[in-house]
C-alpha cells in the first residue's frame, strides 16, 4: 500500500474530513461548540479540516433543519451522534461547499460511516445526503 502522500490528491482531503467527523463528535460528547474544541488544540488541524468544523458550527441550525426534515421519521436526538455529526458535515459540504461535487460529498460521508459507524449507518446517512442533494440542486 502506498504511503498517504502518494494516494493521490483526494487523501488528504479525505483525512482531513476525517479529522473533523472526529472533532464534531468530540465537541458534540463534551456538549461545547465546535469553535471551542478547535481553540483548544494545541496544533492547528489542516486547513480543510477547520473550514469544515467551522462551517457545520456556523450553519448548525440550518443543517439541522434540512436533516430534520430529510430524514422522515427520525428526530435527531435519537440519531446516533456520530451519523449526525456525518450528515451535518455532508449537509454542509452539500448546501455550502459548490466547489465540492455532490457525489463526492455523500461517497465521502459513507466511506467515513462504513469505518466508524454502525452497520446501517452507509445506507442510511446515503439515503439522507443522496435527498438532501436532490432537493437542494446547485445552480450556475
Amino acid at each position: 500500500m502506498a504511503p498517504a502522500d502518494d494516494a493521490g490528491p483526494h487523501a488528504g482531503r479525505h483525512e482531513a474530513r476525517e479529522r473533523a467527523l472526529s472533532l464534531l463528535y468530540e465537541a458534540e460528547q463534551k456538549g461545547v461548540a465546535p469553535g471551542d474544541v478547535l481553540d483548544e488544540l494545541p496544533v492547528r488541524p489542516d486547513p480543510f479540516a477547520e473550514e469544515l468544523v467551522r462551517g457545520v458550527a456556523e450553519h448548525a441550525g440550518a443543517l439541522d433543519e434540512v436533516i430534520a426534515a430529510t430524514a422522515t421519521n427520525w428526530r435527531l436526538d435519537r440519531m446516533a451522534m456520530l451519523d449526525l455529526a456525518l450528515l451535518r458535515l455532508g449537509a454542509y459540504e452539500l448546501l455550502h461547499r459548490p466547489d465540492i461535487p455532490p457525489a463526492v460529498a455523500i461517497d465521502e460521508a459513507v466511506e467515513l460511516a462504513k469505518t466508524y459507524c454502525g452497520d446501517e449507518s452507509p445506507r442510511f446517512v446515503n439515503g439522507v445526503l443522496a435527498k438532501i442533494a436532490d432537493d437542494h440542486p446547485r445552480t450556475g
